[in-house]
């Protein structure tokens, strides 16, 4: 789906944030996709992280993309958080 210039301009701050406190991160996969949902949700956003190790994925589904996005970002982060603490520093 296509999305909006403000909507990939905060993404990629948030993913420029992440990429610069975790410098191991290698690369991000996003998707933004739209589903058929009653409840009024249906706003999909997906992360997934190339990192040493297991690849990281997180996934939202909100009434907004900007909320979807926010939630997956945070998500990513306490997985990140949890990562660093099993490297070993030298």
């Amino acid at each position: 789906m296509s999305t909006s210039e403000s909507l990939s301009e905060l993404l990629l701050k948030k993913l420029d944030r992440l990429g610069k406190k975790y410098q191991w991160v290698i690369k991000a996969n996003v998707l933004f996709k739209e589903e058929n949902d009653r409840t009024g949700e249906g706003k999909v956003c997906e992360i997934e992280l190339s990192a040493p190790g297991p690849r990281l994925f997180a996934k939202a589904n909100t009434d907004n993309f900007e909320k979807a996005m926010a939630e997956t970002i945070n998500e990513l982060k306490r997985q990140l958080e949890k990562r660093q603490g099993v490297f070993v520093r030298h």
